[in-house]
């Protein structure tokens, strides 16, 4: 049944309102001061859209106790309110279904994690409204209202429209799961690629906070890549950009599921290792834990496919370097579980591969468990309500001068 909550609407939802509470968001507390040089506003601005966030609770104006008391009356520090509202993230797999609980600073609060039976439209629709509505219960309990539910999902994925094009893990096309779960919960919904999900967690509260330039890259059944080009997560014109999957690295590689040869995914997926194993040795391995075991125990063949699905992905990274100069990468993924199987291939492929300066770019590992691609989920709820499209500009480009545009392009935003 649909949720009775009600969503609220966030008060004086401005661009310019968005981009400040947003600011304070990633980079809070701050001071007022500080919030306009960071926004790249007036102190004026500022103070105009700080008054109605402060009388509806979302911000809270404290003094800053820290300040040295030669510099006389602290100065006023602003920060979120996180528990002046709640949201719900969803991340779909092929096989569960974990949600999250979390306030407006996109803190987990409650973790849920449920089996998949089957992965047609109208049985994950159940568990999603089913897992929203046990969270729900948990939100009554804490007595704050949910704002939005979060759903990411793997595939080509339309945000504005909220469609699922295509999901090759679910084997869905042309669902309209926003609409669909938004009249079964009750609530507003925002539905996103996976990755892109991640990457705006990571960006808001994450390894890429204060950023420009970054990508996401994931590793594990399939290999994603959020963007982040100028302090935006892009989607592309046809929201797919950041497809790092499917970039062909060997022209002679397995054929993909896409249709093209050697994708850095038909290499560097699970399943493409799996299957890579199995042909080489005649050793029925079951799942990516025993194919890890029998590399680690030095069986050659096992180690030779982890070795080519790291050459493959330290490639695929090179190119997202090469084409678009990100300032930091980060690989994570379920697929990190056998990163030492294959981190020497990535580092040594990337700076074989990287043009000139794009190999400066710092590339790190980060493991994270679903329930946090979950919180990502959560993270575009959050966007979603707030109204902000366009993020806090990062440091590089405060340095530069530079003022972001507050008018957002609903093609460029995840």
């Amino acid at each position: 049944m649909p949720s009775t909550h009600r969503a609220e609407t966030f008060p004086a939802n401005t661009p310019a309102t968005s981009q400040i509470f947003t600011t304070v968001l990633s980079h809070g507390p701050l001071t007022r001061l500080e919030v306009a040089r960071r926004a790249g506003l007036s102190a004026a601005a500022v103070t105009k859209a700080v008054r109605p966030l402060i009388e509806a609770g979302y911000l809270v104006e404290d003094a800053d106790q820290e300040a040295p008391p030669a510099l006389g009356r602290p100065a006023n520090l602003v920060r979120v309110d996180g528990g002046r509202a709640l949201f719900v993230g969803v991340k779909v797999t092929g096989d569960e279904i974990i949600g999250v609980l979390t306030d407006l600073c996109c803190r987990i609060r409650v973790a849920r994690r449920v089996p998949l039976a089957r992965r047609t439209p109208p049985a994950v629709l159940t568990a999603i409204a089913d897992l929203t509505q046990e969270l729900l219960t948990e939100a009554d309990g804490l007595g704050v209202r949910v704002q939005g539910l979060g759903v990411a999902v793997s595939g080509d994925v339309d945000r504005a429209e909220g469609s699922v094009r295509y999901s090759p893990f679910l084997d869905w096309r042309d669902v309209p799961l926003a609409e669909l779960a938004a009249t079964t919960t009750g609530l507003p919904v925002t539905v996103d690629n996976d990755v892109r999900a991640l990457t705006v967690a990571e960006q808001w509260f994450g390894d890429g906070v204060g950023l420009s330039d970054f990508a996401v890259v994931t590793v594990g059944a399939g290999i994603g890549c959020g963007l982040v080009v100028h302090g935006r997560v892009v989607a592309g014109a046809h929201g797919v950009a950041g497809e790092i999957g499917h970039v062909p690295v060997d022209p002679a590689g397995p054929v993909c599921h896409c249709g093209n040869r050697g994708c850095v995914e038909a290499i560097a997926a699970d399943g493409a290792i799996l299957a890579r194993i199995r042909a080489a040795t005649g050793i029925e391995v079951p799942d990516s834990i025993a194919a890890v075991d029998l590399a680690r125990r030095g069986d050659a063949a096992a180690r030779q496919a982890y070795a080519e699905a790291g050459a493959a992905i330290g490639r695929g990274i090179a190119t997202v370097a090469n084409l678009l100069g990100p300032e930091r990468v980060i690989i994570s993924g379920e697929g990190l579980a056998a990163y030492d199987l294959f981190a020497e291939q990535i580092r040594d492929a990337f700076t074989a591969t990287a043009f000139g300066s794009a190999a400066r770019c710092d590339v790190r590992t980060r493991p994270l468990p679903f329930e946090e691609w979950a919180r990502g989920a959560a993270a575009t709820a959050i966007q979603s309500f707030i109204g902000s499209d366009v993020p806090p500009r990062p440091r590089s480009a405060r340095l530069q001068g530079t003022v972001a545009s507050s008018r957002p392009d609903p093609q460029d935003t995840p």
